[in-house]
């Protein structure tokens, strides 16, 4: 299997498995979803639902691959999305912290573009 479809395929595993982790949860009613876009490399967990009439969107994470990376644009979650595409076997150096500013990403343990 060549690169960008492992990354695709380990990018779609790691942002189910979240889904359905907050599915389990006793209470949670809010609608998520899941978003692959594999022609433009674009990967989202949202969540849509409404509060009486305030309509409550948000993206827990957003991930998109370019130059065979994995761009980490949004991330919410508790753990961190770096650290489960690690435990997959992702190097550090194939993932880019999109979120932080560029002048940033130097001091981190990933990669910078």
């Amino acid at each position: 299997m060549d690169k960008i479809k492992q990354h695709r395929q380990l990018v779609k595993q790691v942002l189910t498995e979240y889904d359905k982790l907050v599915h389990q949860s006793p209470g949670y009613h809010p609608e998520t979803c899941l978003v692959f876009d594999e022609t433009h490399d674009h990967y989202l967990w949202l969540t849509v639902d409404w509060r009486g009439s305030k309509r409550n969107k948000y993206t827990h994470v957003h991930i998109r691959i370019k130059n065979e990376k994995i761009y980490i644009e949004e991330d919410w979650t508790e753990e961190g999305i770096a650290n489960e595409l690690i435990q997959l076997g992702f190097s550090k150096n194939d993932i880019v912290l999109a979120f932080q500013p560029p002048y940033v990403r130097k001091y981190t343990e990933f990669a910078t573009v």
